[in-house]
């Protein structure tokens, strides 16, 4: 990623002229066979970034039996990841430039490793949220790296949109892979066992990037701005916090506070970044329609990923009753299917406009959670298998698609810019998807959980955290009363479910509204 070319605004362009021929200007050289070993080893960071995301989907009632986090940890653990990565994303694109790509990418993934076994031991709630967030932090590194080097090696440009494609393929795919990576190795060994894949993805990586990929920074960076860095922070964390809160505890002053805190300081962000000559992210890319679209595409398509998993595993272990590898399994057709769905539009997108591809797409994710609302807590589990078929064919579709029109909607000078927002969009996505479906769910399931008045207070009390908290707390009670505690858990779980999948179906919506009007000017010849 690059922020050096930021230092001018240039006017306004549109599609019939910003990439209109220059006379006389050599075609670029095209990729060979080591350009594109570079792009299988830029893959490996990727996939395992992204599979990170999810993976403590499956292990989410291992950990929550074994540590006992409360409903707002709970959710911390899955979210910190993803709101550390998306909050200093734009900043380690900037040390990057400064520094070198390639070496940023190394210390990172050096980094991601030796983190990874320290959250596999975790001995509680809270260290494994610490660990999860220097994981952020070191995964925050390897991600703009991964697409500027990519930008850099592949220089003619119907081999960098394919290189796109199966970057931006496997990172949707690798969202899905999280859960079913984790349910295999869950079938066999302790959920810390999630954490300890990051090292042999990584070690390759470290061998084999220094030998293929060529290091790239920016010759003249402009000042590593470290008070833009701080308000960016400030501004996605309180909000973040703001929901969990609300979710958890219901409204206060806490929550209004949180909120006032982040949007205070995304005013600040937003209005530096315009008085800065060299901002470091610059927030008039925004005024692009198709820019602006497709970061929001972006980001409601990996909300919708999220959400959607982070519902569908636990139903289908904790109330279905399947083992790990077993409900992995039930999702491996949305993965298939997420990954053809995005390499599939690279030539379809040449006949159809982009618009209308996106939003097909994610007019099949509405229906997957339409489907879920509509069959009720009682569906069979084919419906959550066709669901997410239904959802990986939406996004694959649109994160590909999305990830090109963002490059292609600015001009080539700020495409660095550009990714790091994109990148952005895929993180805030994630937290988002937990944050806000994954909050509703537990306060529906608070609201909705009628204890029996003989179950002992402490195990009364686990209960009311989280689906995982009763399993765990039914475990010593005699049968009768544990049958009916994980009864009543159950039922107020799915009735959180239905209502989730309403609301998840009208952010489907939304995002296929978003996609008609914003993309209506984007052309895959722009």
């Amino acid at each position: 990623m690059s922020t050096r070319d930021d230092r001018r605004t240039p006017a306004p362009t549109t599609p019939a002229t910003k990439n209109a021929p220059t006379t006389g200007t050599p075609a670029p050289p095209r990729a060979g066979a080591r350009q594109w070993a570079a792009l299988v080893v830029l893959m490996l960071p990727v996939l395992l970034v992204s599979v990170d995301n999810t993976v403590l989907s499956f292990a989410l009632p291992e950990i929550s039996t074994a540590l006992q986090p409360s409903a707002a940890a709970q959710l911390w653990i899955v979210d910190v990841y993803s709101l550390v990565l998306a909050g200093l994303l734009v900043a380690m694109g900037s040390l990057g430039d400064r520094f070198g790509r390639r070496r940023l990418l190394l210390i990172g993934a050096s980094g991601f490793a030796a983190v990874s076994v320290v959250a596999a031991f975790a001995p509680t709630a809270e260290a494994l949220i610490a660990a999860r967030a220097v994981l952020g932090f070191f995964g925050a590194m390897i991600m703009p790296a991964t697409l500027s080097l990519l930008r850099s090696t592949f220089t003619d440009r119907d081999q960098r949109r394919l290189a796109i494609a199966i970057w931006a393929s496997g990172f949707a795919a690798g969202s899905a892979l999280g859960p079913i990576v984790g349910g295999v190795l869950l079938e066999h060994f302790a959920w810390g066992s999630i954490f300890l894949i990051a090292v042999p993805v990584l070690l390759p990586l470290l061998v084999a990037a220094p030998i293929l990929v060529v290091e790239s920074r920016d010759p003249a960076p402009g000042p590593f701005d470290l008070v833009s860095v701080l308000l960016s922070l400030l501004a996605m964390a309180p909000v973040v916090a703001a929901i969990k809160q609300l979710a958890t505890h219901g409204p206060g002053l806490d929550v209004i506070a949180l909120a006032v805190v982040g949007l205070t300081a995304g005013w600040l962000f937003v209005r530096r970044q315009l008085r800065r000559p060299r901002p470091l992210l610059d927030v008039r890319l925004f005024t692009n329609p198709v820019f602006a679209g497709s970061i929001v595409v972006n980001l409601l398509a990996i909300t919708s990923l999220v959400g959607f998993l982070f519902f569908t595993t636990q139903h289908l272990q904790l109330v279905v009753g399947l083992r790990p590898l077993h409900a992995a399994l039930t999702l491996l057709p949305g993965l298939v299917v997420m990954v053809l769905s995005g390499l599939a539009v690279v030539p379809l997108v040449r006949r159809v406009a982009p618009r209308s591809i996106v939003a097909v797409g994610l007019g099949a994710a509405a229906v997957a959670y339409g489907a879920v609302w509509l069959s009720g807590a009682d569906a069979p589990v084919w419906v959550f298998v066709v669901s997410f078929a239904l959802v990986g064919l939406g996004v694959g579709a649109a994160e590909t698609i999305s990830n090109d029109l963002i490059i292609a909607a600015v001009p080539a000078d700020r495409a660095g810019a550009a990714s790091a927002v994109s990148e952005t969009a895929y993180e805030v996505g994630a937290v988002l998807g937990t944050a806000v479906l994954g909050s509703m769910l537990t306060a529906i399931y608070r609201g909705a959980l009628v204890v029996p008045g003989t179950v002992p207070a402490d195990a009364a009390a686990a209960a009311r955290e989280t689906l995982g908290g009763a399993v765990a707390a039914a475990e010593p009670l005699e049968p009768s009363l544990a049958t009916a505690l994980l009864d009543a858990a159950t039922h107020a779980f799915d009735t959180g479910l239905v209502a989730t999948a309403a609301v998840g179906a009208g952010v489907m919506v939304l995002a296929v509204v978003v996609a008609l009007v914003a993309l209506r000017r984007a052309s895959a010849h722009d």
